[in-house]
């Protein structure tokens, strides 16, 4: 009896454990995302370079070879899938500069230089393909800035200059001036990530002092007021509907925005993807990005789709780059 009753707990044993397995193994089959490899960028292998994104066409601009401090600009077509070189930036060559678009021009400012950090800023103008500096940024020589554009208001912040910061100023080209705008209550950061939902912006990641930061903010650029959303860390959530697994903290990442929805892709020795759905301030676990794990790298939505680029590991520059389509299957064969 003794025997039949160890037969029959071992037997349950193993089917828990064959379930389990099963359950998991049919998480990881569940990730849904699939990663298309796009027309490689035709400039030098790069990190840390810049975008913006006017038209059907993404702009990116400077970075770093490992040996050199770039000043090109390049524009993607997305419609035909092809990269045509641009009239160079104007300042000098740099890595980590920030930048945005608004009313169908591009700008670009701050970075590294390799001896200086900079808070210089120019404006890409398309249809004449022409430079013009404008007034420098109001706040402090910075680098690993975020920028962005939303509701029609453009701003630079945080960065690091020395010290890890968390200001922010909007930029008004009317003017061609610099306002500090209303207080970020998060924590300073620098190589944060900025996606924009439905005029919204939403700040996440970054590092300080060697410490991944786990706040999360929406910006209403229409209220010029921040509100604190979860945490992006499972230990700091007793939420039951978040996935206990989840690991969105990292430094260097990169973001896009689709269909309502946000995604951060990559970062510091990490490859995963995560979606962001601002309805239910909640995020899901998407397949991980195909290429090369990868730091540094740019991200952009053109015309909803989402894209992924460039970056480094270690000593090794990524010149590929890839197109992400969220809502269908993940597919080893097509790339």
């Amino acid at each position: 009896m003794i025997n039949l009753k160890k037969g029959i707990l071992f037997a349950v044993l193993f089917s828990s454990l064959f379930i389990v397995s099963c359950s998991n193994d049919n998480d990881d089959d569940e990730l849904i995302g699939n990663w298309i490899k796009k027309s490689a960028f035709d400039g030098p292998a790069r990190s840390s370079a810049t975008s913006f994104v006017i038209g059907d066409y993404a702009y990116v601009a400077a970075g770093y070879t490992g040996d050199e401090y770039l000043k090109d600009l390049w524009a993607y077509n997305s419609n035909g899938d092809y990269w045509e070189q641009k009239a160079n930036f104007t300042g000098v060559g740099r890595s980590s500069a920030s930048s945005f678009a608004l009313n169908d021009k591009g700008y670009v400012g701050l970075g590294y230089d390799g001896t200086n950090k900079l808070k210089d800023f120019y404006q890409y103008d398309p249809v004449s393909n022409s430079w013009t500096q404008k007034t420098d940024f109001a706040g402090t020589a910075r680098y690993a800035a975020v920028g962005f554009q939303a509701g029609g208001k453009a701003y630079f912040g945080t960065g690091y200059d020395g010290n890890y910061l968390k200001d922010f100023y909007q930029y008004d080209d009317q003017a061609n001036t610099w306002t500090l705008v209303n207080g970020f209550s998060g924590n300073k950061r620098r190589n944060a990530t900025v996606f924009v939902i439905a005029d919204k912006a939403y700040l996440v990641t970054g590092i300080n002092n060697g410490v991944y930061q786990e706040d999360f903010w929406e910006f209403d650029p229409a209220t010029d007021v921040w509100t604190r959303k979860r945490d992006v860390d499972k230990d700091t959530n007793d939420d039951y509907s978040y996935n206990d697994e989840y690991a969105i903290v990292r430094s260097n990442a990169s973001s896009f925005s689709m269909n309502g929805l946000g995604y951060i892709v990559g970062g510091e020795s990490i490859k995963t993807v995560w979606e962001y759905n601002p309805s239910t301030d909640l995020w899901v676990e998407r397949t991980a990005m195909e290429g090369a794990t990868r730091t540094d790298a740019v991200g952009f939505t053109i015309n909803n789709r989402g894209f992924y680029m460039l970056g480094r590991i270690g000593s090794t520059y990524f010149d590929d780059a890839w197109e992400f389509k969220p809502l269908d299957e993940q597919n080893d064969d097509d790339n």
